[in-house]
């Protein structure tokens, strides 16, 4: 069973074939990293415009990679939310249009959840989940958009235990490497930047929300901007600052993810999104868990369509089918 799959949710044009829902047959992404860099973030309208201008060359080498027919396919999963409205218009309006095209059945696929899927997609590479997984599953999502955490009980079916009241773990990376003048984005600056400093060198605050699975990351990075802003913290202190950041924020994910996977007997914890990409996030949580910790590969943790077409292969399996009034849902939950 071929899924093609569509993802422009924000800034990255992406187009992936995934055989089974684990077998990657192909997937091309092409990045807006550098058009977004003079911003110090997304700026939406060139992202969706950038969109226009890639997508259809990106679907089109997807197939080439793969070696797939259209005949060959059996379905069309796309990407319709959570996300910018304009780029998601632009992948959904490319989808329906080959779906209907092609006579092929049209899937929607929420974002959050293609990012859980990645963990199902063959890899070789460490960290990287078995095949025979078994629920229940305690889910990490963290992302520049979202700080989530989810109980998987089967494919489809989810508890939302808890998520970020207000910045997402991967936007305060963002927010204080803009602050610490580190090059976008800041996610992979501040982690590079971390490896030569000494985190305790700043002390930093933790939100721990007692008595919830919730998570608050504004107050850290306002604690980073006092730092600042009465002077300006000399260069050599840079990497200390880094550390001391990013030690905050994995205490807090690993602490509170731990917790939840112990209160409701998880299997294994698997991690996803942009920021668990991060390493210092996957030893802390290796070493803290009590149970297997599973991570996707750097390039599948971020976005991409492989995901999106392991999420549709599932999706497609029970049923789920759109018509040709699908829109978008920028504001799309998980549960």
């Amino acid at each position: 069973m071929l899924i093609l799959g569509i993802e422009t949710s924000c800034d990255e044009t992406a187009a992936a074939v995934v055989a089974d829902g684990r077998r990657i047959l192909s997937n091309v992404v092409a990045s807006q990293v550098d058009l977004h860099a003079q911003y110090g973030g997304v700026f939406p309208e060139l992202a969706s415009r950038a969109h226009i201008e890639a997508i259809v060359p990106v679907i089109w080498e997807a197939m080439a990679q793969a070696g797939a027919t259209w005949d060959d396919l059996t379905a069309i999963a796309v990407t319709v939310g959570p996300g910018l409205v304009g780029s998601l218009l632009v992948g959904v309006n490319v989808a329906k249009g080959l779906a209907l095209g092609r006579g092929l059945p049209l899937v929607p696929v929420n974002h959050l959840e293609a990012h859980l899927y990645a963990n199902w997609l063959e890899s070789d590479s460490e960290g990287a989940a078995p095949s025979d997984l078994s629920f229940p599953l305690l889910v990490l999502i963290v992302s520049g958009g979202h700080t989530e955490l989810v109980l998987m009980r089967g494919h489809g079916d989810y508890l939302y235990l808890g998520g970020t009241l207000d910045d997402a773990a991967g936007e305060a990376f963002d927010k204080v490497g803009r602050l610490l003048g580190l090059p976008y984005p800041g996610g992979p600056s501040i982690e590079q930047a971390a490896r030569s400093g000494d985190p305790a060198r700043f002390r930093l605050p933790r939100a721990w929300l007692e008595g919830t699975y919730d998570f608050s990351f504004s107050g850290l990075k306002t604690a980073v901007a006092r730092l600042i802003q009465p002077q300006e913290i000399p260069p050599r202190f840079i990497p200390d600052l880094a550390a001391a950041f990013q030690e905050a924020v994995v205490d807090v994910l690993v602490t509170k993810t731990v917790a939840a996977a112990q209160d409701y007997g998880a299997t294994a914890i698997l991690l996803s999104g942009g920021v668990s990409a991060n390493q210092a996030l996957r030893a802390a949580m290796r070493a803290r868990a009590g149970v297997p910790v599973y991570y996707p590969p750097p390039v599948l943790c971020t976005d991409n369509a492989a995901m999106v077409a392991a999420c549709g292969y599932f999706r497609y399996r029970s049923g789920a089918r759109a018509g040709w009034d699908l829109d978008v849902e920028p504001d799309l939950r998980l549960v």
